[in-house]
């Protein structure tokens, strides 16, 4: 075990714990899991084999560090000067305004993180007025609701009670409400992105090969679920493989824990991706949890993917990353920036 992936497992265990809250439904089915990640990371010995890694994301904060060796310890020189690594928030949002597509990488139930998402798309929205905003907290069924209320055709309650949004999201529709005003208001377009709960709970249970046809229009093709991504598939198997060890689950279940982790990557990559080729005027600015984004794993390398030589620049945000995101060292970067 490298100390690359030690230190991944423990961030993205991190992440992923509070991402798999998401849904009432999924909460007994990944708490084990993500326990089982701290548990690998505890009983994981230091390793002294050399990874190349990469450069780390940049810092945003609010004010110039007083010490700047405390936050970059042992500085690979071959990545410039760390101050270059330090970002103000107008800095970030000037390289953010030139993307295509802009992740904004939450910990749900983070106030502060919300507050900020609102923030950047007004930004964001001053730079380029066409902008779409895909949201990983409405499932696909519900687009149809979410454009009613951008028209003004529901009210707020009647938009969260048509979306079933307090079954299928459930953190407090305060945290978001600002931001559907704000969209309603500027009249952009808003994506629903994601997976139908039913659908991810019967693929995590049962496997794709049990979604029936009239299941299947929610998510993209299944020659599209690209579940190849050998370290991607780590992160999730080796955790799943010690919580077998202990009893829960088989070598079947640990799969179709992954194939449903990326069924949602692969869902919201697709609503992405055909908004893009329809609208290529318009910067999208994507809301969803950390885990979801980070290395470029879950849903940006799969936009990418469909896209193919169209040209195209992503930028992604984690808005709480834990400190191993900033301190971390990676064969890639973790995120384009982090906030401190």
């Amino acid at each position: 075990m490298t100390l690359f992936t030690q230190t991944k497992l423990l961030t993205y265990a991190k992440i992923l714990t509070n991402q798999q809250q998401s849904f009432q439904t999924r909460r007994l089915f990944f708490y084990f899991f993500a326990f089982t990640f701290y548990l690998i990371i505890s009983t994981l010995p230091a390793c002294a084999e050399t990874v190349k890694i990469s450069c780390p994301p940049k810092l945003v904060m609010a004010a110039p560090p007083i010490n700047i060796d405390a936050i970059f310890p042992d500085w690979d020189k071959s990545c410039g000067k760390p101050e270059n690594f330090i970002y103000s928030r107008p800095q970030m949002l000037s390289e953010l305004a030139q993307a295509n597509v802009v992740y904004l990488g939450e910990t749900h139930d983070n106030s502060v993180d919300h507050q900020n998402q609102l923030q950047i798309i007004q930004q964001l929205q001053q730079h380029h007025p066409k902008i779409a905003i895909a949201m990983e907290m409405f499932q696909r069924p519900y687009q149809g609701v979410v454009d009613q209320y951008l028209a003004g055709k529901l009210t707020e309650q009647e938009l969260l009670a048509k979306s079933e949004y307090e079954t299928r999201w459930g953190f407090p529709w305060e945290y978001y409400a600002p931001i559907l005003r704000f969209a309603k208001d500027k009249q952009l377009p808003v994506l629903a992105l994601n997976t139908p709960t039913e659908i991810t709970r019967k693929v995590a249970s049962q496997g794709l090969e049990s979604l029936t046809v009239s299941e299947r229009k929610y998510i993209p093709p299944l020659a599209e679920i690209n579940t190849s991504n050998q370290k991607y598939r780590q992160l999730s198997l080796q955790a799943f493989q010690l919580h077998q060890s202990a009893g829960h689950g088989n070598s079947s279940g640990a799969e179709r824990f992954f194939l449903a982790q990326v069924l949602w990557d692969e869902t919201m990559a697709e609503g992405i991706a055909k908004f893009i080729k329809a609208n290529p005027d318009y910067q999208v600015v994507v809301l969803a949890g950390q885990g979801h984004i980070v290395y470029s794993y879950g849903i940006p390398s799969r936009v990418a993917r469909r896209l193919g030589s169209q040209k195209l620049m992503q930028r992604s945000v984690l808005l709480s990353p834990p400190q191993e995101a900033i301190t971390g060292k990676d064969e890639v970067a973790i995120a384009d920036f982090v906030f401190k």
